[in-house]
């Protein structure tokens, strides 16, 4: 194998594809990445049986052939090289040279007999657009599970209904949803659902979150959801089990009994100053009044915090509101909405509530309930008395 290309096209393809690599590979093959040249291209593969990664570059091919070399070294090296030289690459023997101007490598290859295939995906069940699918699984994934032990409760779930695709987490304590725009290509598929490991697929998305059209191929008889758009292609195995069904935990618009909106810069950051003297994942109590919202955290034996903010409310029927949250979930859920302002739905003290974005202008009779926007539903914290 002998070919040149440029370091623009080059580092970014190694980047994408290392994503795919696993941090403990169960055999060595798989901490590799494969690197094949032919037909005026070059192709760089990784996969570790759960996830893999694809990436074709033009590249200046002499000779033909593929190569196995270490991953992790590879991309490491890629991100030292000056990106003004170009990149040749020369098999020679079991060794190949990567040479950048001055600079020269020699790499030790891998057998490539003993490297896997590549899962392969169906045709493509639809497309959306790359910006929104790569902001929808960064937001949704904030709630997934950190328990291995749990395997469902560490997905994201998609789920394909009424020409919309909607993404969904939860560790139990805490659900997001986010809906984005669908383009179908097999109109035989009308409904779909498929659990993927949210950091397999915060990883995938990640490699085209650039594209202006992703195709995706939702699981059908392969277990495998695939990814792709004209130079990237990723596929990531779904997790086997049944995503807790949300839809019963969701208020309907009628049963909320108080609303407020706050700046979410404020929020953030009173929720951060009162958490000092409770600790991260402690518990913050809202009450929300007539124009203000206060935060309380700590206790009456040890350290408190009050803090107030400008709010807008709507009192409904209970006039002053309190609710307490996991304050480490709530900032996480003010993050992920991502929004000049944060809207809360709240029922009653005792049950879920229900967060929002709003942009800085939003009022009290303009905002709407539901919709594709990111929903953030937290449990309460119930305090004594």
């Amino acid at each position: 194998m002998q070919l040149a290309i440029t370091h623009a096209d080059f580092a970014p393809a190694i980047a994408d594809t290392a994503r795919a690599l696993p941090a403990r590979p169960p055999a060595p093959v798989l901490a590799a990445l494969k690197l094949a040249a032919a037909d005026g291209a070059l192709t760089v593969s990784g996969f570790d049986y759960e996830v893999s990664g694809q990436a074709t570059v033009k590249a200046d091919v002499t000779d033909p052939g593929t190569v196995l070399v270490s991953g992790r070294l590879l991309a490491d090296i890629t991100r030292a090289l000056k990106p003004k030289h170009p990149i040749t690459l020369a098999l020679e023997g079991t060794r190949l040279l990567l040479t950048s101007g001055p600079t020269r490598y020699t790499l030790h290859t891998l057998p490539l007999e003993e490297y896997p295939a590549l899962p392969t995906t169906e045709e493509a069940t639809g497309t959306v657009a790359g910006a929104d699918l790569a902001d929808a699984v960064a937001q949704v994934a904030t709630a997934a599970g950190r328990d291995d032990t749990l395997p469902v409760l560490t997905g994201i779930q998609l789920e394909l209904a009424d020409g919309k695709l909607t993404l969904a987490s939860t560790d139990r304590y805490r659900f997001a949803v986010r809906t984005i725009d669908w383009t179908a290509t097999d109109t035989a598929v009308e409904t779909a659902t498929a659990l993927l490991p949210a950091k397999s697929l915060t990883d995938t998305v990640k490699m085209l979150a650039g594209a202006d059209r992703i195709r995706v191929t939702l699981p059908g008889q392969t277990g495998v959801l695939g990814l792709a758009d004209a130079a990237r292609a990723t596929t990531a195995r779904v997790i086997d089990g049944q995503f807790p069904q949300y839809g019963k935990l969701w208020p309907a618009r009628e049963t909320i009994n108080a609303i407020t909106i706050v700046d979410s810069g404020e929020l953030a950051a009173a929720i951060k100053r009162v958490a000092l003297v409770a600790g991260a994942g402690r518990p913050v109590q809202l009450t929300v009044t007539d124009g203000a919202l206060s935060l309380d955290a700590g206790s009456f034996d040890d350290a408190q915090a009050v803090d107030t903010l400008d709010a807008q409310y709507d009192s409904g029927l209970f006039g002053d509101f309190t609710i307490a949250f996991n304050s480490t979930f709530l900032l996480e859920g003010i993050t992920a909405i991502d929004a000049p302002n944060t809207v809360l739905w709240m029922t009653e003290r005792t049950k879920p509530a229900v967060l929002t974005g709003a942009d800085a202008k939003a009022t009290l009779d303009a905002v709407a309930f539901g919709g594709d926007a990111l929903q953030y539903l937290l449990m309460p914290i119930r305090l004594s008395s």
